[in-house]
């Protein structure tokens, strides 16, 4: 890490203030080339930003802009290495212009993700908090926010280091009865000590997998799929929830032929909710065949399915009920009319509430319904699995201690080999141990600038 990178660190596009940033070995001497004298470390000073190849010109070269310049000696800095800010006026021919001199003095482009990296590499961060901060970065709901700054904090790194720990306290004794069997001063019981151990993080480790699954939800959201006949009203609902008009809404039945689709925030969840065309028995209508193809399709992708039914018709659509899974819901639609509701065989674990898209009776409680389903017992505070990536780990630890614990007696060299998988696959979460081969993707994913 020997060039010294620029990027933009604040967001893409004309604004009113953009923050630049330097970071490496030759970030301060190009800071203090670009103004002219000596910027003392971690001091706001408002200056004059010229090209250094022009500045001895008349009228002392052109200026490139006014601002504010900050210096942060490392390690004391994000990245850990001598860092420079500048904080400008967000133009784009302003950041053409220090972008072209900052080349000519010798510094890059930074790549994606390039600063965090580079904090990584110098301990400044775990991966797993260089994560959360992608995440916190594109949090859209409170929920997101919460648990991408309780990951930043390291809530997340000193659960799995105190795990790792713990077959690290199991496995050394183990190793040593194995090296030194004869020896008067290791325990004779140190196998049979090791194995409750192990199966007690096991079980912990478990437990914790399977609690972890809604904070995933949290931070990749949910898909809901609207389903249900023609002229139900699954976009008169969609709209409702959306508190605007996101679908055509008309008495004339099939009028959505498409998907459409909108996001909507239930309880920190951030749900896409898509409203599909009527499902129906079979039709000479290409269009309206398309239709019904992608509405079940969508139907059988989705996280969760809400199926809309209007109880003034004299019929139940079973194409419709037949798509419901336990934990979907069944709208019972215009509850304003106030019918009858038909009686019908609703799948085992839906729940059905009457709603009505006009006056919006029922509505709260659907959406109270709604974010219980996907957020009810979640605790965005406490630590969490919020990536794929941890619980492969978890899972892989499990199924190393698994092993181990069959082995504690009969093959206890071969239960410490699995104990220190178990081991290294946990420390693969703070990037501790092992990760070399996915940093690039991991980072690939960072805006450029952080």
């Amino acid at each position: 890490m020997t060039d010294t990178i620029f990027a933009r660190a604040s967001g893409a596009g004309k604004a009113g203030v953009a923050v630049y940033r330097l970071s490496g070995p030759d970030s301060h001497a190009i800071a203090n080339a670009l103004v002219g004298k000596r910027i003392n470390n971690r001091e706001a000073k408002l200056v004059a930003l010229r090209d250094p190849e022009t500045a001895e010109l008349i009228d002392r070269g052109q200026i490139i802009d006014k601002g504010l310049a900050i210096l942060f000696r490392g390690p004391k800095s994000f990245t850990g290495e001598d860092v420079a800010e500048f904080h400008l006026h967000g133009s784009r021919a302003v950041e053409i212009s220090l972008y072209e001199t900052l080349s000519r003095l010798g510094a890059r482009p930074a790549e994606a993700g390039e600063f965090t990296l580079r904090a990584l590499k110098n301990g400044k961060l775990d991966l797993a908090q260089a994560e959360a901060l992608a995440d916190l970065i594109d949090a859209e709901t409170t929920l997101q926010k919460k648990q991408a700054l309780g990951q930043l904090d390291g809530r997340l790194s000193a659960l799995a280091e105190g795990w790792r720990q713990q077959i690290l306290n199991v496995l050394a004794p183990l190793e040593a009865d194995i090296d030194f069997p004869d020896e008067g001063d290791v325990p004779a019981a140190v196998a049979a000590n090791a194995g409750p151990a192990i199966c007690a993080l096991k079980e912990s480790l478990t437990a914790f997998l399977d609690q972890s699954i809604r904070a995933r939800t949290i931070r990749e959201g949910v898909s809901i799929a609207v389903i249900g006949p023609p002229n139900a009203g699954k976009s008169s609902l969609v709209n409702a929830l959306a508190g605007s008009e996101v679908a055509i809404v008309s008495d004339i039945a099939g009028t959505t032929r498409d998907i459409v689709e909108t996001r909507l925030d239930l309880g920190g969840i951030v749900a896409a909710i898509a409203d599909t065309a009527g499902i129906h028995g079979a039709t000479k209508d290409k269009i309206e065949e398309e239709g019904m193809r992608r509405a079940r399709a969508r139907a059988k992708e989705a996280d969760l399915r809400v199926a809309v039914l209007d109880p003034g018709h004299d019929y139940v659509s079973r194409e419709t009920l037949d798509l419901l899974r336990p934990g979907d819901f069944l709208i019972w639609s215009k509850a304003d009319l106030a019918p009858a509701i038909p009686e019908a065989a609703v799948p085992e674990g839906v729940s059905t509430i009457m709603v009505s898209s006009k006056t919006h009776s029922g509505l709260d409680g659907l959406v109270s319904s709604l974010t219980e389903a996907l957020a009810g017992g979640l605790d965005a505070d406490g630590p969490a699995l919020t990536r794929e990536r941890h619980a492969a780990a978890v899972r892989e630890a499990v199924e190393a201690l698994t092993r181990a614990e069959s082995l504690i007696e009969t093959a206890p060299e071969l239960a410490a080999e699995d104990a220190r998988l178990a081991a290294r696959a946990l420390g693969s979460i703070t990037g501790a141990v092992g990760v070399e081969d996915v940093l690039g993707e991991i980072f690939s994913s960072f805006c450029i600038g952080k």
